[in-house]
């Protein structure tokens, strides 16, 4: 049996990623970011072991003595924590020291490069989660009205910006203005940040950066996303297909009937 190693954040991406190589045959090795990862992914997984943000060598080390070939990237860092409870070990000042920018992108895949340079290909999660990406067209809720279409594209047009900034993936609207975009805070914060700017009715738009590499960093929504839609009373939320994943998305579409929230797959 194949072990696949998963590299964890939180969320319940992880989740998904381990549930779906269960299915698929492969044994999952999990190495869990302390602070970040939910301990409950220890019951899903065969053989799990923590680590602190910016122990490289020590993820090397466990996969190393598993036998794994192969690991994929799931689940969310929190920026903040990122900042303040980072224990870079030498691996990671190795690669640092290497780098020209300090970007999600160009650091996520100097950490890949880094991965493989030890004989650890760095895969996408997607490659096992097709099922759980976002579909086009109208997906649940009230159907869009034209004003709020007009705040889709604008949201669209905002985000490819923004990501080509690689900032963050989100940006929240209201009859044309833009009320906040995501940076350090991430989704959540953003989204109610931009509530407490426009009222009731904003429309969310959040898709991938331009360019995006799909191992890592992929916009991710779930259930929790509409609860903090509903506290501050956005309406929309509008997600690029094929490339957000969907968490949970059953429960996620009936919230979004119950709650009166349109949910849509863009381009």
């Amino acid at each position: 049996m194949e072990r696949i190693g998963l590299i964890a954040g939180n969320g319940r991406l992880p989740f998904l990623f381990a549930s779906a190589a269960r299915e698929q045959g492969l044994a999952v090795v999990a190495v869990a970011h302390r602070g970040e990862a939910d301990p409950a992914l220890e019951a899903e997984v065969s053989e799990l072991t923590w680590v602190r943000l910016g122990q490289v060598d020590r993820i090397v080390r466990a996969f190393r003595k598993a036998g794994v070939q192969r690991a994929a990237m799931a689940g969310g860092i929190g920026r903040v924590r990122a900042f303040s409870e980072a224990r870079p070990d030498l691996g990671a000042v190795r690669i640092m020291s290497r780098l020209r920018s300090f970007r999600d992108d160009a650091l996520l895949r100097a950490v890949a490069d880094y991965f493989e340079s030890h004989g650890i290909t760095i895969v996408a999660p997607t490659d096992w989660l097709a099922q759980a990406l976002c579909p086009a067209g109208h997906l649940a809720g009230p159907r869009l009205n034209e004003a709020q279409e007009k705040d889709v594209a604008l949201g669209r047009e905002v985000a490819m910006l923004l990501g080509q900034a690689d900032v963050g993936q989100t940006v929240v609207l209201r009859n044309g203005h833009v009320l906040a975009l995501e940076a350090v805070e991430g989704t959540d914060e953003a989204i109610r940040r931009g509530g407490k700017y426009g009222g009731a009715g904003a429309v969310v738009v959040k898709r991938c950066k331009p360019g995006q590499d799909l191992r890592f960093d992929l916009p991710a929504v779930g259930p929790r996303t509409l609860e903090v839609m509903q506290e501050v009373g956005a309406k929309v939320l509008a997600l690029e297909t094929g490339k957000t994943v969907l968490l949970d998305a059953q429960a996620l579409f009936q919230g979004a009937e119950k709650a009166g929230i349109t949910l849509v797959g863009v381009p």
